[in-house]
């Protein structure tokens, strides 16, 4: 199961939408990492030693001093401030038939709800591995190699601890993952909404990635047909839309009727939602956005923009891109798409990065890659040149302060406005 950067276009036109069966030689973002993972476990350093939840905390991205070695990898802790929770759950379109499942059968997709926590009760609630283990093992499996699981990072969440409540509803945000990738994808981001008071709504896109059902059905890309497109991935976030109005009027839309945090149901602003994506996700969430005006704004990180037909509809609403191998300069898809925002637009670009710059492997590669001595260029191969936890930064802070200014009206400091003192490495393009 390959993700190459072109996920949202084949590879015999880049105009239209991607088969998901299209491979490309080399190596891939996920391969890489899975690579690096598989070979920390079996290096002969004692890298892999087995740690409990309890013991390893999503705080930092290094060891603690004076431990040797680390018991996993780890996400760099959010910096809002209330802890994280979240809850998964399982929905069911029954609007749509799924042409990559069995014959009659609805498509069904896994979410995950992330969420500001309760502070008296989160350190009560275990935290949340980045991936169930269903779906880690697939993961692993797909690259190749064997891993002990608990070399696997956590995450700042925690699993069904009550929701911060402070008489205001959260507003929402969706995200989209891309081609071949995971819910997981982008948990940094994630839980740094969710850190400072954002209701984040994560989906896997069922047969275009790795994603495990609750009964412990592991579903993967390999071997679909027809596959998914970037018009798929938005009808998925349509429909998580309506999942959001659902949780906001109190109605509980999880197929298995599990039990949600307290303070969720009705927690949630079904007036005040955004999306983003990364890479054929930022392609699908744009096109979301034009097929239903309750998405009041969106990003989309590193999207090609390309699909069949092109995307030549107007958009009023305000739109960020965040762009690396597919820049507006080097992208004539993401320069039509441009032409066609019409209200408030940014276009930055942080400079060093590439493809995979914009995700958690920002972090993982390279702590991974340390430990197992692989060399600063195969590990900029991955990431790009841009400094790692310079990237988890700009990851944090231009969605934060995006969707703050227009889900919440907060104008914090003036990074949407022009280059930043903060981040001069980042580039705005008029």
């Amino acid at each position: 199961m390959d993700t190459t950067p072109m996920d949202s276009t084949p590879t015999n036109s880049p105009s239209t939408d991607a088969t998901p069966t299209a491979r490309r030689t080399g190596p891939t973002r996920r391969r890489m990492l899975g690579t690096a993972l598989a070979l920390g476990a079996v290096a002969p350093l004692g890298l892999a030693r087995t740690a409990s939840a309890s013991a390893a905390p999503a705080s930092s991205g290094t060891a603690p001093s004076g431990t040797g070695s680390p018991t996993r990898l780890t996400l760099p802790a959010p910096t809002g401030p209330f802890p994280v929770g979240m809850v998964p759950l399982h929905l069911r379109d029954e609007s749509r038939l799924d042409p990559n499942a069995r014959p009659g059968k609805f498509r069904e997709l896994m979410a995950t709800v992330w969420y500001p926590a309760r502070a008296a009760d989160a350190d009560t609630y275990p935290l949340a591995p980045w991936m169930t283990e269903g779906a880690l093992k697939a993961f692993l499996d797909d690259v190749g190699f064997p891993l002990p699981l608990t070399l696997a990072p956590l995450t700042a969440g925690h699993q069904g601890a009550p929701v911060h409540r402070t008489g205001r509803p959260l507003p929402v945000v969706l995200y989209s993952h891309g081609a071949g990738s995971h819910r997981a994808d982008h948990t940094i981001v994630v839980q740094e909404l969710a850190s400072h008071g954002f209701a984040v709504v994560t989906v896997d896109h069922t047969h275009d990635g790795i994603t495990e059902f609750p009964d412990g059905t592991v579903v993967t890309r390999d071997g679909v047909a027809p596959g998914l497109y970037p018009r798929d991935y938005a009808a998925d976030l349509l429909f998580l839309l309506d999942r959001v109005v659902d949780l906001a009027n109190g109605r509980n839309p999880d197929v298995d009727g599990r039990a949600l945090p307290a303070g969720l149901l009705g927690g949630l602003d079904a007036r005040n939602i955004g999306a983003f994506g990364w890479s054929k996700g930022g392609t699908g969430a744009a096109l979301a956005m034009i097929a239903d005006q309750r998405i009041r704004a969106a990003i989309s990180l590193d999207g090609p923009m390309a699909c069949n037909p092109p995307i030549t509809t107007d958009i009023d609403r305000p739109f960020m891109m965040m762009t690396a191998d597919f820049a507006r300069a080097v992208n004539p898809y993401a320069e039509t798409f441009w032409g066609h925002l019409r209200g408030w637009r940014l276009d930055v670009q942080a400079t060093g990065a590439v493809h995979g710059s914009y995700g958690d492997n920002m972090t993982l590669v390279p702590q991974a890659g340390r430990l197992l001595g692989m060399t600063e260029q195969q590990i900029q191969s991955q990431v790009g040149t841009l400094d790692p936890d310079r990237g988890v930064l700009i990851q944090q802070a231009y969605p934060r302060a995006f969707f703050d200014l227009h889900l919440r009206n907060r104008h914090c400091g003036n990074l949407l406005d022009g280059p930043s003192k903060a981040f001069p490495e980042v580039v705005y393009h008029p």
